[in-house]
């Protein structure tokens, strides 16, 4: 069965392309976009995703407070952080807010690795360059 994923991103091009690099492999299933961080806490609930992949900076609720808000729903699925800054700050501001993996923008490649170690309850931080 193909794992149920979120992509939350405040760009409708970087949804898309996810969305497209996602959908290449039958293990991976869209379930849901969302624009901001509020809009991923109520998706997470209504949709219930097996991972979300969520950037970091958007308007309303940024990426580590949503994830704040998504680790303590009943069901919380791992999440994944894309963000242009990366850094390592970031990254431990990340581990509290329950965030099991970080990839920067320009590694998109590394996705669909890093949504792998995290259904294996790996974590998946790329270091900052």
């Amino acid at each position: 069965m193909a794992s149920r994923i979120l992509i939350v991103d405040d760009h409708a091009a970087v949804r898309r392309g996810l969305r497209r690099l996602l959908e290449e492999s039958p293990e991976w299933q869209v379930v849901g976009e969302a624009i901001d961080g509020r809009e991923a806490v109520e998706k997470t609930r209504e949709l219930s995703p097996d991972l979300i992949v969520m950037d970091f900076l958007m308007p309303n609720m940024n990426g580590l407070e949503a994830s704040r808000e998504i680790t303590k729903l009943a069901h919380h699925p791992p999440i994944l952080m894309l963000t242009m800054y990366m850094s390592r700050q970031l990254v431990e501001e990340a581990r509290r807010a329950g965030v099991r993996g970080a990839i920067h923008k320009s590694e998109t490649s590394k996705v669909v690795s890093g949504l792998q170690a995290l259904l294996r309850r790996e974590t998946f931080f790329l270091p900052a360059k």
